[in-house]
């Protein structure tokens, strides 16, 4: 079986976990859509809000929980193969 390169991997869970919570954030603020969920995410990042300083907030948030939640994963896929 292949190993994950764990930087990699979680560079790249950490840019895709960020941005996804970026986008929804804008929705959020400018089409009134996600809110709830942003609510809901609210409660774990801290400054997520309904503002654009907020969702950029937010991203961030979301990309070093990505970050670090991707290379925990991979760092402990390849200890188990």
């Amino acid at each position: 079986m292949c190993k994950l390169n764990a930087p990699k991997f979680g560079l790249s869970c950490g840019i895709l976990w960020g941005l996804a919570v970026l986008i929804l954030g804008l929705s959020a603020t400018y089409a009134n859509y996600g809110t709830a969920v942003i609510e809901l995410l609210s409660s774990v990042y801290v400054g997520l809000d309904i503002t654009l300083v907020g969702a950029i907030v937010g991203g961030i948030w979301g990309f070093l929980d990505g970050l670090i939640g991707g290379f925990i994963f991979a760092w402990l896929y390849n200890k188990l193969i």
